[in-house]
Protein backbone atom coordinates (compact mmCIF):
# COMPACT_ATOMS: atom_id res chain seq x y z
CA UNK A 1 0.00 0.00 0.00
CA UNK A 2 1.23 3.60 -1.32
CA UNK A 3 2.05 5.53 1.14
CA UNK A 4 2.68 9.44 1.50
CA UNK A 5 5.70 10.68 2.20
CA UNK A 6 8.04 13.83 1.41
CA UNK A 7 11.03 14.36 -0.70
CA UNK A 8 13.61 17.18 -1.47
CA UNK A 9 14.34 17.83 -4.99
CA UNK A 10 17.23 20.31 -6.17
CA UNK A 11 16.32 21.40 -10.07
CA UNK A 12 16.74 24.90 -12.46
CA UNK A 13 13.60 26.71 -13.71
CA UNK A 14 13.52 29.98 -15.98
CA UNK A 15 11.30 32.54 -13.91
CA UNK A 16 9.96 35.34 -15.71
CA UNK A 17 10.81 38.28 -13.46
CA UNK A 18 8.86 41.50 -13.81
CA UNK A 19 12.12 43.21 -14.77
CA UNK A 20 12.15 40.53 -17.53
CA UNK A 21 8.94 41.06 -18.78
CA UNK A 22 9.13 44.97 -19.06
CA UNK A 23 12.22 44.44 -21.42
CA UNK A 24 11.08 41.93 -23.33
CA UNK A 25 7.79 44.11 -24.00
CA UNK A 26 9.98 47.07 -24.75
CA UNK A 27 12.01 45.44 -26.96
CA UNK A 28 8.74 44.72 -29.44
CA UNK A 29 7.06 47.76 -29.39
CA UNK A 30 7.52 50.03 -32.06
CA UNK A 31 8.94 53.53 -32.12
CA UNK A 32 5.38 55.31 -31.77
CA UNK A 33 3.95 52.74 -29.54
CA UNK A 34 7.13 53.24 -27.24
CA UNK A 35 6.27 56.64 -27.13
CA UNK A 36 3.07 56.55 -25.98
CA UNK A 37 3.71 53.87 -23.18
CA UNK A 38 6.44 56.22 -21.98
CA UNK A 39 3.98 59.20 -22.05
CA UNK A 40 1.13 56.76 -20.13
CA UNK A 41 4.18 56.21 -17.70
CA UNK A 42 5.12 59.88 -16.92
CA UNK A 43 1.47 60.57 -16.06
CA UNK A 44 1.34 57.72 -13.40
CA UNK A 45 4.79 57.63 -11.96
CA UNK A 46 6.25 60.65 -10.25
CA UNK A 47 9.72 59.29 -10.41
CA UNK A 48 9.81 59.54 -14.14
CA UNK A 49 10.08 63.22 -15.96
CA UNK A 50 10.96 64.17 -19.12
CA UNK A 51 14.56 66.12 -20.04
CA UNK A 52 13.17 69.27 -20.17
CA UNK A 53 15.56 72.21 -22.13
CA UNK A 54 18.20 73.90 -21.06
CA UNK A 55 19.47 71.09 -18.68
CA UNK A 56 22.69 69.17 -18.70
CA UNK A 57 23.03 66.40 -21.15
CA UNK A 58 25.33 64.05 -19.46
CA UNK A 59 21.98 62.59 -17.51
CA UNK A 60 23.13 60.83 -14.23
CA UNK A 61 21.85 60.25 -10.84
CA UNK A 62 23.34 60.94 -7.69
CA UNK A 63 23.81 57.38 -7.34
CA UNK A 64 26.04 57.37 -10.76
CA UNK A 65 23.05 55.47 -12.66
CA UNK A 66 22.01 56.50 -16.58
CA UNK A 67 19.11 57.97 -16.35
CA UNK A 68 18.35 58.96 -20.30
CA UNK A 69 20.63 56.49 -21.95
CA UNK A 70 23.18 53.73 -21.96
CA UNK A 71 26.47 54.01 -23.60
CA UNK A 72 27.35 53.34 -26.65
CA UNK A 73 26.48 49.80 -28.18
CA UNK A 74 30.00 49.57 -29.88
CA UNK A 75 33.16 49.35 -27.70
CA UNK A 76 36.01 51.77 -28.42
CA UNK A 77 37.73 48.73 -29.48
CA UNK A 78 35.02 47.58 -31.96
CA UNK A 79 34.93 50.98 -33.31
CA UNK A 80 38.77 51.45 -34.39
CA UNK A 81 38.84 47.69 -35.57
CA UNK A 82 35.29 48.96 -37.68
CA UNK A 83 37.25 51.86 -38.89
CA UNK A 84 40.05 49.94 -40.10
CA UNK A 85 38.70 46.96 -41.86
CA UNK A 86 36.08 47.49 -45.45
CA UNK A 87 33.46 45.50 -44.77
CA UNK A 88 32.87 46.35 -41.06
CA UNK A 89 29.83 48.70 -39.86
CA UNK A 90 30.50 52.13 -38.07
CA UNK A 91 28.21 52.29 -35.04
CA UNK A 92 27.94 56.55 -34.73
CA UNK A 93 27.91 58.09 -31.54
CA UNK A 94 24.64 57.01 -30.06
CA UNK A 95 24.27 58.01 -26.32
CA UNK A 96 20.85 59.20 -25.50
CA UNK A 97 22.32 61.97 -23.29
CA UNK A 98 24.16 63.02 -26.26
CA UNK A 99 21.44 63.20 -28.72
CA UNK A 100 20.23 67.23 -28.99
CA UNK A 101 18.92 69.27 -25.98
CA UNK A 102 17.06 70.98 -28.30
CA UNK A 103 13.39 71.45 -28.33
CA UNK A 104 13.17 70.15 -32.38
CA UNK A 105 14.37 66.99 -31.07
CA UNK A 106 12.66 66.47 -27.80
CA UNK A 107 9.56 64.44 -28.76
CA UNK A 108 8.25 65.47 -24.93
CA UNK A 109 8.36 69.48 -26.14
CA UNK A 110 4.73 70.91 -26.68
CA UNK A 111 6.54 72.58 -29.95
CA UNK A 112 7.03 68.57 -31.55
CA UNK A 113 3.56 67.87 -30.93
CA UNK A 114 2.34 71.17 -32.29
CA UNK A 115 4.65 70.24 -35.66
CA UNK A 116 3.12 67.01 -35.59
CA UNK A 117 -0.33 68.15 -35.66
CA UNK A 118 0.75 70.61 -38.24
CA UNK A 119 2.10 67.95 -40.83
CA UNK A 120 -1.06 65.49 -39.81
CA UNK A 121 -3.58 65.15 -42.97
CA UNK A 122 -6.70 66.22 -41.86
CA UNK A 123 -8.43 65.38 -45.42
CA UNK A 124 -9.96 62.02 -44.26
CA UNK A 125 -13.07 62.09 -45.42
CA UNK A 126 -14.94 59.22 -46.15
CA UNK A 127 -16.82 58.69 -49.65
CA UNK A 128 -20.39 59.50 -47.65
CA UNK A 129 -19.03 62.46 -45.67
CA UNK A 130 -17.92 63.86 -49.53
CA UNK A 131 -20.99 63.13 -51.03
CA UNK A 132 -23.64 64.58 -48.17
CA UNK A 133 -20.96 67.58 -48.06
CA UNK A 134 -22.03 68.11 -52.14
CA UNK A 135 -25.73 67.25 -51.69
CA UNK A 136 -25.80 70.22 -49.15
CA UNK A 137 -24.41 72.17 -52.02
CA UNK A 138 -27.58 71.26 -54.33
CA UNK A 139 -30.21 72.88 -53.05
CA UNK A 140 -32.59 70.02 -53.47
CA UNK A 141 -35.88 70.20 -51.98
CA UNK A 142 -36.22 68.37 -48.08
CA UNK A 143 -37.69 65.31 -50.22
CA UNK A 144 -35.58 64.88 -52.71
CA UNK A 145 -32.92 65.64 -49.97
CA UNK A 146 -34.17 62.74 -47.97
CA UNK A 147 -33.91 59.96 -50.90
CA UNK A 148 -30.57 61.12 -51.85
CA UNK A 149 -29.02 60.59 -48.18
CA UNK A 150 -30.53 56.81 -48.31
CA UNK A 151 -29.02 56.63 -51.45
CA UNK A 152 -25.59 57.72 -50.58
CA UNK A 153 -26.27 55.35 -47.41
CA UNK A 154 -26.57 52.63 -50.07
CA UNK A 155 -23.05 53.46 -52.16
CA UNK A 156 -20.00 51.21 -51.08
CA UNK A 157 -16.52 52.45 -50.78
CA UNK A 158 -15.86 51.56 -54.04
CA UNK A 159 -18.89 53.79 -55.20
CA UNK A 160 -21.69 51.45 -55.82
CA UNK A 161 -25.19 51.30 -54.97
CA UNK A 162 -25.27 48.20 -53.40
CA UNK A 163 -29.28 48.08 -52.64
CA UNK A 164 -32.39 47.71 -55.91
CA UNK A 165 -34.27 51.04 -56.29
CA UNK A 166 -36.79 49.38 -54.13
CA UNK A 167 -35.03 48.16 -50.83
CA UNK A 168 -34.07 52.10 -50.65
CA UNK A 169 -37.76 53.03 -51.26
CA UNK A 170 -38.67 50.75 -48.01
CA UNK A 171 -36.30 52.14 -45.51
CA UNK A 172 -36.96 55.73 -46.45
CA UNK A 173 -40.89 54.44 -44.57
CA UNK A 174 -42.56 56.01 -43.14
CA UNK A 175 -41.33 59.64 -42.72
CA UNK A 176 -41.09 59.21 -46.89
CA UNK A 177 -43.41 57.37 -49.02
CA UNK A 178 -42.23 57.03 -52.25
CA UNK A 179 -41.70 54.89 -55.69
CA UNK A 180 -38.81 52.91 -56.90
CA UNK A 181 -38.88 54.78 -60.29
CA UNK A 182 -38.79 58.24 -58.16
CA UNK A 183 -36.01 56.83 -56.29
CA UNK A 184 -34.28 56.42 -59.79
CA UNK A 185 -34.85 59.54 -60.63
CA UNK A 186 -33.06 60.86 -57.85
CA UNK A 187 -30.13 58.43 -58.30
CA UNK A 188 -29.64 60.08 -61.75
CA UNK A 189 -28.49 63.66 -59.63
CA UNK A 190 -26.59 61.81 -57.65
CA UNK A 191 -24.58 59.67 -60.43
CA UNK A 192 -23.68 63.33 -61.34
CA UNK A 193 -21.49 64.09 -58.21
CA UNK A 194 -17.90 64.21 -57.96
CA UNK A 195 -16.02 61.71 -58.27
CA UNK A 196 -16.96 60.38 -61.81
CA UNK A 197 -18.91 57.18 -62.19
CA UNK A 198 -20.33 57.22 -58.26
CA UNK A 199 -23.62 55.90 -58.13
CA UNK A 200 -23.31 53.22 -60.69
CA UNK A 201 -25.15 50.05 -60.33
CA UNK A 202 -22.74 47.61 -62.46
CA UNK A 203 -19.38 48.19 -64.05
CA UNK A 204 -20.90 49.12 -67.68
CA UNK A 205 -22.76 52.00 -66.30
CA UNK A 206 -19.91 53.19 -64.07
CA UNK A 207 -17.99 53.18 -67.08
CA UNK A 208 -20.74 54.96 -68.87
CA UNK A 209 -21.40 57.56 -66.79
CA UNK A 210 -17.56 58.62 -66.65
CA UNK A 211 -17.65 58.11 -70.22
CA UNK A 212 -20.41 60.85 -70.54
CA UNK A 213 -18.11 63.52 -69.36
CA UNK A 214 -16.25 63.81 -72.25
CA UNK A 215 -16.57 65.89 -74.91
CA UNK A 216 -19.57 64.47 -77.76
CA UNK A 217 -16.86 65.19 -80.25
CA UNK A 218 -14.15 62.57 -78.80
CA UNK A 219 -12.81 60.23 -81.06
CA UNK A 220 -14.25 56.67 -80.41
CA UNK A 221 -16.22 57.96 -77.78
CA UNK A 222 -19.90 56.22 -79.24
CA UNK A 223 -17.84 53.33 -80.14
CA UNK A 224 -16.83 53.06 -76.30
CA UNK A 225 -19.96 53.28 -74.95
CA UNK A 226 -21.86 50.64 -76.83
CA UNK A 227 -18.75 48.55 -75.25
CA UNK A 228 -19.60 49.78 -71.90
CA UNK A 229 -23.43 48.78 -72.15
CA UNK A 230 -23.15 45.68 -74.03
CA UNK A 231 -19.64 44.34 -75.00
CA UNK A 232 -17.90 43.93 -71.98
CA UNK A 233 -17.82 40.33 -71.26
CA UNK A 234 -15.90 40.69 -74.66
CA UNK A 235 -13.47 43.20 -73.68
CA UNK A 236 -12.50 40.99 -70.32
CA UNK A 237 -11.78 37.84 -72.23
CA UNK A 238 -9.64 40.11 -74.98
CA UNK A 239 -11.94 39.04 -77.65
CA UNK A 240 -10.86 41.67 -80.00
CA UNK A 241 -11.60 40.22 -83.25
CA UNK A 242 -15.36 39.56 -82.75
CA UNK A 243 -15.82 43.05 -80.67
CA UNK A 244 -14.53 44.58 -84.08
CA UNK A 245 -17.00 42.40 -86.16
CA UNK A 246 -19.91 43.30 -84.30
CA UNK A 247 -19.10 47.03 -84.10
CA UNK A 248 -18.58 47.07 -86.95
CA UNK A 249 -15.71 48.93 -86.54
CA UNK A 250 -12.14 50.17 -88.20
CA UNK A 251 -9.00 49.74 -86.33
CA UNK A 252 -8.33 52.91 -85.91
CA UNK A 253 -11.69 53.18 -83.89
CA UNK A 254 -11.54 50.00 -81.97
CA UNK A 255 -8.08 51.35 -80.47
CA UNK A 256 -9.40 54.85 -79.67
CA UNK A 257 -12.67 53.25 -78.14
CA UNK A 258 -10.79 50.83 -76.09
CA UNK A 259 -7.90 53.73 -74.93
CA UNK A 260 -11.16 55.52 -73.72
CA UNK A 261 -12.98 52.46 -71.68
CA UNK A 262 -9.40 51.56 -70.15
CA UNK A 263 -8.84 55.02 -69.11
CA UNK A 264 -12.06 55.29 -66.59
CA UNK A 265 -11.67 53.98 -63.16
CA UNK A 266 -13.57 50.95 -61.88
CA UNK A 267 -14.04 51.88 -58.41
CA UNK A 268 -14.27 55.88 -58.20
CA UNK A 269 -15.12 55.60 -54.55
CA UNK A 270 -11.83 54.20 -53.73
CA UNK A 271 -9.90 58.07 -55.07
CA UNK A 272 -11.91 59.19 -52.15
CA UNK A 273 -9.56 59.27 -48.96
CA UNK A 274 -10.93 57.48 -46.14
CA UNK A 275 -8.76 58.01 -43.91
CA UNK A 276 -5.69 59.94 -42.65
CA UNK A 277 -2.38 58.23 -44.14
CA UNK A 278 0.29 56.39 -41.57
CA UNK A 279 3.28 57.52 -41.57
CA UNK A 280 6.51 55.20 -41.24
CA UNK A 281 8.71 56.64 -38.43
CA UNK A 282 12.61 54.46 -38.88
CA UNK A 283 13.77 53.67 -35.84
CA UNK A 284 17.65 53.60 -37.69
CA UNK A 285 19.51 55.31 -40.44
CA UNK A 286 21.86 54.16 -42.79
CA UNK A 287 24.87 56.11 -44.58
CA UNK A 288 27.25 55.49 -46.68
CA UNK A 289 30.59 57.33 -44.83
CA UNK A 290 34.18 57.64 -46.59
CA UNK A 291 34.84 54.47 -44.09
CA UNK A 292 31.95 52.34 -45.37
CA UNK A 293 28.83 51.98 -44.15
CA UNK A 294 27.24 53.61 -40.53
CA UNK A 295 24.78 52.65 -38.62
CA UNK A 296 22.70 55.42 -36.61
CA UNK A 297 19.34 55.06 -33.92
CA UNK A 298 17.45 57.78 -35.26
CA UNK A 299 17.69 60.58 -32.30
CA UNK A 300 13.55 61.54 -32.90
CA UNK A 301 12.68 57.91 -31.60
CA UNK A 302 14.71 58.06 -28.55
CA UNK A 303 12.38 58.01 -24.99
CA UNK A 304 14.19 61.13 -23.61
CA UNK A 305 12.99 60.58 -20.08
CA UNK A 306 15.16 60.33 -16.53
CA UNK A 307 14.43 59.83 -12.77
CA UNK A 308 13.29 62.92 -11.03
CA UNK A 309 15.81 62.66 -8.58
CA UNK A 310 14.53 65.90 -6.63
CA UNK A 311 11.64 62.73 -5.70
CA UNK A 312 14.40 60.24 -5.10
CA UNK A 313 16.29 62.22 -3.02
CA UNK A 314 14.11 63.23 -0.62
CA UNK A 315 13.31 59.38 0.25
CA UNK A 316 16.16 58.83 2.17
CA UNK A 317 16.85 55.94 3.78
CA UNK A 318 13.41 55.81 5.95
CA UNK A 319 11.49 52.73 5.29
CA UNK A 320 7.81 54.56 4.78
CA UNK A 321 7.01 55.64 1.73
CA UNK A 322 6.53 51.95 0.52
CA UNK A 323 4.23 53.50 -2.82
CA UNK A 324 6.78 55.85 -3.80
CA UNK A 325 9.60 52.90 -3.30
CA UNK A 326 8.14 50.57 -5.99
CA UNK A 327 8.05 53.61 -8.06
CA UNK A 328 11.26 54.58 -7.60
CA UNK A 329 12.07 50.82 -8.36
CA UNK A 330 10.24 50.50 -11.50
CA UNK A 331 11.46 53.70 -13.11
CA UNK A 332 14.68 52.23 -12.47
CA UNK A 333 13.97 48.98 -14.18
CA UNK A 334 12.13 51.25 -16.90
CA UNK A 335 14.95 52.93 -17.63
CA UNK A 336 17.37 49.64 -17.65
CA UNK A 337 14.81 48.42 -20.50
CA UNK A 338 15.22 51.32 -22.42
CA UNK A 339 19.47 50.57 -22.62
CA UNK A 340 18.76 47.42 -22.69
CA UNK A 341 16.43 47.53 -25.69
CA UNK A 342 18.73 50.79 -27.77
CA UNK A 343 21.81 48.11 -27.03
CA UNK A 344 19.94 45.38 -28.81
CA UNK A 345 18.36 47.38 -31.77
CA UNK A 346 21.83 48.91 -32.65
CA UNK A 347 23.50 45.29 -32.37
CA UNK A 348 21.05 43.69 -34.97
CA UNK A 349 21.15 46.57 -37.10
CA UNK A 350 24.73 46.50 -37.35
CA UNK A 351 24.83 43.11 -38.11
CA UNK A 352 22.01 42.80 -40.71
CA UNK A 353 23.94 45.75 -42.17
CA UNK A 354 27.13 43.78 -42.52
CA UNK A 355 25.92 40.80 -43.90
CA UNK A 356 23.71 42.92 -46.77
CA UNK A 357 26.47 45.24 -47.88
CA UNK A 358 25.74 43.71 -51.42
CA UNK A 359 22.12 44.83 -51.03
CA UNK A 360 22.78 48.58 -50.45
CA UNK A 361 25.35 49.03 -52.99
CA UNK A 362 23.64 46.65 -55.84
CA UNK A 363 19.85 46.25 -54.77
CA UNK A 364 17.50 43.52 -54.75
CA UNK A 365 19.40 41.06 -56.84
CA UNK A 366 22.48 40.94 -54.64
CA UNK A 367 20.85 40.11 -50.88
CA UNK A 368 21.73 37.48 -49.26
CA UNK A 369 19.96 34.64 -47.96
CA UNK A 370 19.51 35.21 -44.15
CA UNK A 371 17.62 33.81 -41.57
CA UNK A 372 16.73 34.72 -37.67
CA UNK A 373 19.69 32.30 -36.61
CA UNK A 374 22.55 34.05 -38.09
CA UNK A 375 22.08 37.56 -36.65
CA UNK A 376 21.45 35.38 -33.12
CA UNK A 377 24.47 33.81 -33.20
CA UNK A 378 26.46 36.88 -34.49
CA UNK A 379 25.15 38.72 -31.40
CA UNK A 380 25.29 36.01 -29.03
CA UNK A 381 21.05 36.32 -28.51
CA UNK A 382 17.88 34.07 -28.77
CA UNK A 383 16.72 33.82 -31.99
CA UNK A 384 13.53 34.70 -30.01
CA UNK A 385 15.00 37.84 -29.03
CA UNK A 386 16.36 38.99 -32.82
CA UNK A 387 12.08 38.25 -33.73
CA UNK A 388 11.08 40.54 -31.01
CA UNK A 389 13.55 43.20 -32.43
CA UNK A 390 12.96 43.01 -35.83
CA UNK A 391 8.92 42.97 -35.67
CA UNK A 392 7.32 46.42 -36.74
CA UNK A 393 11.04 48.43 -37.00
CA UNK A 394 12.41 49.94 -39.77
CA UNK A 395 15.43 51.08 -41.43
CA UNK A 396 16.32 54.06 -43.88
CA UNK A 397 18.14 53.28 -46.16
CA UNK A 398 19.56 54.85 -49.15
CA UNK A 399 17.34 52.67 -51.27
CA UNK A 400 14.11 52.99 -49.25
CA UNK A 401 12.96 52.69 -45.90
CA UNK A 402 12.20 48.94 -45.22
CA UNK A 403 11.28 47.01 -42.12
CA UNK A 404 14.01 44.81 -40.44
CA UNK A 405 11.88 41.68 -41.43
CA UNK A 406 12.79 42.74 -44.55
CA UNK A 407 16.19 41.93 -44.49
CA UNK A 408 15.55 37.80 -43.42
CA UNK A 409 14.37 35.36 -46.65
CA UNK A 410 15.26 31.70 -47.17
CA UNK A 411 18.04 30.01 -49.21
CA UNK A 412 17.68 28.22 -52.39
CA UNK A 413 20.98 26.23 -53.74
CA UNK A 414 22.73 27.25 -56.40
CA UNK A 415 25.15 25.31 -58.68
CA UNK A 416 28.38 26.02 -57.20
CA UNK A 417 27.23 25.18 -53.47
CA UNK A 418 26.66 28.65 -52.45
CA UNK A 419 22.87 29.64 -51.32
CA UNK A 420 20.23 32.77 -53.30
CA UNK A 421 18.46 35.16 -51.74
CA UNK A 422 14.12 34.23 -52.28
CA UNK A 423 14.43 38.42 -52.12
CA UNK A 424 17.03 38.11 -55.01
CA UNK A 425 15.45 35.48 -57.49
CA UNK A 426 11.90 37.43 -57.19
CA UNK A 427 13.81 40.38 -58.21
CA UNK A 428 15.60 38.53 -61.37
CA UNK A 429 12.19 37.41 -62.45
CA UNK A 430 10.90 41.04 -61.96
CA UNK A 431 13.57 41.56 -64.27
CA UNK A 432 13.50 39.07 -66.66
CA UNK A 433 10.01 40.20 -67.02
CA UNK A 434 10.25 43.72 -67.52
CA UNK A 435 13.31 42.75 -70.19
CA UNK A 436 11.09 40.33 -72.22
CA UNK A 437 9.58 40.61 -75.94
CA UNK A 438 5.67 41.57 -75.15
CA UNK A 439 4.63 39.44 -78.22
CA UNK A 440 6.87 36.15 -76.57
CA UNK A 441 6.52 36.81 -73.23
CA UNK A 442 8.83 34.27 -71.04
CA UNK A 443 7.14 30.85 -69.81
CA UNK A 444 7.57 29.98 -66.11
CA UNK A 445 9.97 27.04 -67.57
CA UNK A 446 11.81 29.28 -69.67
CA UNK A 447 12.43 31.85 -66.57
CA UNK A 448 13.97 29.07 -64.91
CA UNK A 449 16.45 27.66 -67.52
CA UNK A 450 17.51 31.72 -67.52
CA UNK A 451 17.79 31.45 -63.95
CA UNK A 452 19.24 27.89 -64.42
CA UNK A 453 21.90 28.91 -66.53
CA UNK A 454 23.01 31.53 -63.82
CA UNK A 455 23.80 29.11 -61.49
CA UNK A 456 20.45 29.34 -59.87
CA UNK A 457 18.48 26.13 -59.76
CA UNK A 458 14.66 26.82 -59.03
CA UNK A 459 11.74 24.94 -60.50
CA UNK A 460 9.03 25.68 -62.64
CA UNK A 461 6.63 25.62 -60.24
CA UNK A 462 9.11 27.94 -57.56
CA UNK A 463 9.10 30.55 -60.35
CA UNK A 464 4.94 30.33 -60.93
CA UNK A 465 4.57 30.78 -56.59
CA UNK A 466 7.13 33.90 -57.24
CA UNK A 467 5.85 35.23 -59.70
CA UNK A 468 2.45 34.84 -58.79
CA UNK A 469 3.42 36.59 -55.39
CA UNK A 470 4.23 39.33 -57.10
CA UNK A 471 1.05 40.13 -59.08
CA UNK A 472 3.12 39.24 -62.30
CA UNK A 473 0.19 37.53 -64.59
CA UNK A 474 0.87 34.42 -66.80
CA UNK A 475 2.85 34.06 -70.01
CA UNK A 476 -0.41 33.51 -71.96
CA UNK A 477 -1.93 36.81 -70.34
CA UNK A 478 1.09 38.81 -71.13
CA UNK A 479 0.80 38.03 -74.50
CA UNK A 480 -2.89 38.49 -74.80
CA UNK A 481 -2.01 42.46 -73.35
CA UNK A 482 0.74 43.01 -75.72
CA UNK A 483 -0.92 42.13 -78.40
CA UNK A 484 -3.98 44.38 -77.39
CA UNK A 485 -1.68 47.12 -76.85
Amino acid sequence: MLKPSLQLKLGQQLTMTPQLQQAIRLLQLPALELQAHIRELLETNVMLEPLEDGESEDGTSADGEALEAGESSAPVEERAEAAESPESVEVLEDDWGGQSAATADSPWSGDDLDRIQEFADDAGQSLQEYLLWQLELAKLQPRELAIARAIVDAISDDGYVTESMEEIAETLKPEVHCTASEVASVLSGVQALDPPGVGARSIGECIELQLRQLDPDTPGLATALEIARRHLERLACRELSALKRELRASDEDLAEALALVRSCHPRPGSTVSTGAPEYVVPDVFVRRTERGWSVEINSATLPRVRLNHSYASLLGRSAGHATLRAQLQEARWLLKSLEIRHDTLIKVARSIVERQVSFLEHGDEHMRPMILKDIAEAIGMHESTISRVTSGKYMHTPRGVFELRYFFSSQIESADGSGTSSTAIRAKIRKLVKDEDPLAPLSDGRIAELLSAEGILVARRTVAKYREAMNIPSSSERKRSGAAQ
